[in-house]
């Protein structure tokens, strides 16, 4: 889809910005009201599969899906942020949205606010619930968009499932400065009954969430404790009280995902999906955009080294740092390259908390300021940061720039490098928009 095609939708969504001074306000009572201006769509969607996590929850639902789909079934799917375009948040049975039926969905609901206070993300959510509960399908798949407890997406009375992914820190002026504060709010997701799949947690967190399960006498499956992926020669086994079964290496990159495609294959044994070729299917087939996304066409490649790797991803907090590192290191053992990363980030984010797990992996960093994002952080001090992170060759230039530099690297021109382009979802969207 062209820029042309989205400008309906998107002259909307720009209006919809300036609803609420604020673009993070957590609160679930505007949404509540416009939900019921709207006949309350929340309450006649298909079942929902609600995810929480600080990391891994967007791959872990991409997981679900695969493995749903795969079983036959039609499934909606609601994420955030989206990388390229709008519609990538709202999935309809299986299709991302079309520009018709987003824009008029949105001008619905503006009408049904009638100018009211709301944030973007509120107002957003609204709209893909009503979409939701207008086209059939057999589940819907709400990944969460902050925290869990006061975030839009729990209005969700009765989900069918929930599960909460690896909590670590981050978002801490919105969450909580602790991990036991984030975990609480995480936490909120989890429902009277409602059966919960906990991924692999530090023991604050997982406290934190037994404290609020027992609470509310939620069936717990957690890792560690009522199932364990481990890793194998050709992919990983996951044990759980009812069985063993061998799966092969998930199509996500990175031992982290293993865990991640145990939780959800955790998640379709409860909703019945249990059958071995089906979960295979689920973690070989899984597709999640700018989580170590190898780009094999498109201009950036055109400018690199001949032979060059080019990878794409989007985490952006010191959990994330140091699970690519580990994958990084690993495929530097595998198939050593020489490693250049090109990385953008947020002022909101622990930068060195990010940064500090690749230092000595580098051959060089470029910084930039991420184009376009008014709360990006300037370049020079992202070099502060890297520097303060014991990283080596820190640079300040353009993602361009940074190609034409790396091209002229001695060991570049003698071993085909290896370029990761990192540090925020924001970047990596820029990336895909112009150069994907």
């Amino acid at each position: 889809m062209s820029i042309l095609d989205t400008a309906k939708s998107d002259a909307i969504l720009a209006r919809l910005l300036d609803l609420h001074p604020k673009v993070i306000d957590l609160s679930l009572e505007r949404l509540e009201r416009l939900l019921a201006a709207l006949g309350n769509p929340e309450q006649h969607m298909p079942p929902v599969i609600h995810i929480a996590g600080t990391n891994g929850k967007g791959s872990t639902g991409a997981f679900i899906r695969a493995g749903l789909e795969a079983a036959g079934k039609r499934v909606h799917a609601y994420t955030s942020p989206h990388l390229a375009r709008f519609h990538e948040r709202i999935r309809l049975a299986g299709e991302l949205i079309d520009e018709d039926a987003l824009a008029e969905l949105l001008q619905e609901c503006e009408a049904a606010n009638n100018g009211s206070p709301i944030t973007f993300f509120e107002i957003t959510t609204a709209a893909a619930f009503l979409a939701f509960s207008r086209s059939d399908a057999d589940y819907t798949i709400l990944e969460v968009g902050l925290g869990g407890r006061l975030d839009a997406t729990n209005v969700i009375e009765h989900p069918a499932l929930t599960l909460i992914a690896p909590v670590s820190l981050d978002h801490q002026s919105y969450l909580g400065e602790t991990l036991a504060e984030i975990a609480a709010e995480k936490a909120g997701i989890l429902k009277q009954g409602v059966p919960a799949v906990i991924g692999v947690q530090h023991e604050t967190a997982m406290g934190v969430i037994a404290a609020r399960a027992r609470a509310l006498d939620v069936p717990v499956y957690a890792a560690h404790a009522d199932w364990t992926a481990r890793k194998e020669p050709r992919g990983f086994s996951l044990q759980y009280e009812n069985g063993l079964v061998d799966l092969p290496v998930p199509s996500l990159p990175g031992d982290h995902q293993i865990d991640n495609a145990g939780q959800a294959a955790m998640a379709l044994i409860l909703l019945g999906y249990d059958a071995p070729p089906l979960l295979a299917e689920a973690v070989r087939s899984a597709v999640w955009p700018a989580r170590m996304q190898r780009l094999k066409t498109g201009p950036l490649l055109e400018r690199a080294p001949a032979g060059a790797e080019i990878w794409l991803d989007g985490g952006h907090n010191p959990a994330a740092g140091e699970a690519l590192a580990h994958l990084l290191a690993d495929m530097e053992e595998r198939d050593p390259k020489p490693l250049y990363m090109i990385c953008g980030m947020l002022n909101t984010k622990d930068v060195t908390g990010y940064l500090h797990p690749f230092a000595g992996l580098v051959r060089r960093i470029y910084c930039l300021s991420i184009p376009g994002e008014e709360a990006t952080l300037n370049a020079q001090e992202l070099a502060g940061f890297a520097k303060r992170a014991n990283l080596d060759g820190v640079e300040v230039t353009g993602w361009t720039e940074a190609m034409r530099l790396i091209s002229g690297e001695e060991d570049a021109s003698i071993s085909p490098p290896r370029i990761l382009i990192c540090g925020s979802l924001y970047l990596a969207g820029r990336i895909l928009r112009e150069h994907g």
